[in-house]
């Protein structure tokens, strides 16, 4: 998870690339926190996928059936 201080960090040192002013050292360092803020990012956003439900304007559950399928898997391993 990227914490808030990581995040400052990241910018802080986007901020100084763009500046350039950034070593070698923190160019390794901004790197490594990218892949971090990816790695939750693309967490975060495989959970708000596979909880949607996809409703129709008549009201009608039109969720895919492969998310439909996904959410009923994590279901059953959530209750076991």
């Amino acid at each position: 998870m990227l914490t808030a201080e990581k995040l400052n960090r990241l910018n802080e040192l986007a901020k100084k690339k763009k500046l350039g002013t950034i070593t070698d050292e923190e160019l390794k360092e901004q790197q490594a926190l990218r892949e971090e803020y990816l790695v939750t990012f693309r967490e975060s956003m495989k959970n708000t996928i596979e909880n949607v439900r996809v409703i129709d304007p008549n009201g009608e559950d039109v969720t895919p059936e492969k998310l439909k399928q996904i959410q009923a898997k994590r279901h059953t391993e959530e209750i076991h």
